[in-house]
């Protein structure tokens, strides 16, 4: 096939899946009128889910950063035995589907499972609440910092950091002053990725958030009930907000490739 036709295709398929139905998201919840979408967009249940769903990402982020430096710098620096085993658990949630994963921690610890059932003469209860919301989302974003912060670390090596040890900097210092700049954009790419993911999650929250109203529904899940309850504009009001969002991550994430072209790069 030649040039024309490739490219051809690429736009065809891009218009048909993508541009399409975003610009439908758009048109239909301006469709009656700025003043409407603002009506349905500031409605009370509509602005609780979208704090909510605000409120879990800042939660999941900082967590992914830790956890994705510490398990990264693990990988990349030390040989130990189960080292490939570890990368490959990191790496499930890739494989198994979010629902799957969420009736997973809800047999665990929910109500009658053996963590909830432990906790529950306590009064904890870890499902049905921002907690499991929170849990489910760092289970589908935890592998995105690791994977976009391990090639960097695997392809800038040890010598800088083996210099900096020979005269005299401690660990924090290497790490601060030596490893972090290298890595500082890949960290920040790992990041909108998991960020975007938390905000978009809605298998996985589903089972376990209790579908709750103004109390435990996410934006996804708010979208999906005012759909099924015929409220359109209401719908793809709030779509529209968390197509921004989405597309907001988009772009940082376009800046971030384009004036550091080698972040992301897999190994």
């Amino acid at each position: 096939m030649n040039r024309p036709i490739l490219i051809g295709l690429a736009v065809l398929l891009s218009l048909i899946v993508i541009i399409l139905p975003v610009a439908a998201i758009f048109t239909r919840a301006f469709a009656e009128g700025v003043s409407v979408w603002a009506q349905a967009v500031t409605e009370p249940e509509t602005l609780a889910a979208i704090r909510l769903t605000i409120l879990t990402a800042l939660i999941v982020l900082p967590v992914n950063i830790v956890f994705g430096l510490c398990a990264a710098w693990a990988i990349a620096r030390f040989r130990f035995p189960g080292r490939r085993a570890l990368l490959v658990v990191i790496e499930i949630p890739f494989a198994i589907s979010p629902i799957v994963a969420g009736l997973c921690f809800l047999l665990i610890y929910g109500a009658y499972g053996p963590v909830g059932s432990a906790l529950q003469p306590y009064g904890i209860q870890l499902m049905f609440n921002l907690t499991g919301i929170v849990l489910v989302s760092l289970f589908v974003t935890c592998p995105f910092v690791v994977r976009e912060v391990l090639p960097v670390l695997s392809v800038a090596g040890e010598d800088e950091e083996r210099a900096a040890l020979t005269l005299g900097a401690n660990g924090w210092q290497i790490f601060r002053l030596v490893t972090f700049p290298n890595i500082t954009w890949a960290l920040v790419y790992g990041a909108i990725l998991a960020t975007a993911r938390a905000i978009g999650e809605f298998g996985a929250v589903s089972v376990v958030s209790g579908a709750i109203r103004g109390q435990t529904m996410t934006l996804p899940l708010q979208i999906e009930l005012l759909y099924n309850d015929y409220n359109t504009t209401g719908a793809f009001a709030a779509a529209t907000v968390l197509a921004l969002l989405a597309l907001l991550t988009l772009v940082l994430r376009a800046l971030i490739s384009i004036t550091h072209p080698a972040t992301g790069a897999k190994p």
